[in-house]
């Protein structure tokens, strides 16, 4: 039996998928153990979202970066 052939609809715009391996250019993220996890557009969500982390999972190294400045700060 052969397998159905998909095809591609035009209508429907290409959805681009951040590479997890290339730092963002825009917004805040969270970084846990040297990996990017959780993007947003404020350092007060990034942060809060690290300290929710951080109080669940306290043996991690949470920090936080900055896409516009290209800093990293360490939640302690």
């Amino acid at each position: 039996m052969k397998k159905p052939v998909r095809s591609i609809d035009e209508s429907e715009p290409e959805q681009r998928v951040p590479r997890a391996d290339r730092p963002p250019t825009e917004g805040f993220v969270v970084i846990v153990d040297g990996h990017f996890k959780s993007k947003f557009d404020t350092a007060e969500a990034a942060e809060s979202s690290g300290r929710k982390l951080r109080s669940n999972y306290p043996m991690l190294k949470i920090e936080i970066y900055d896409a516009v400045t290209t800093t990293r700060t360490l939640l302690s």
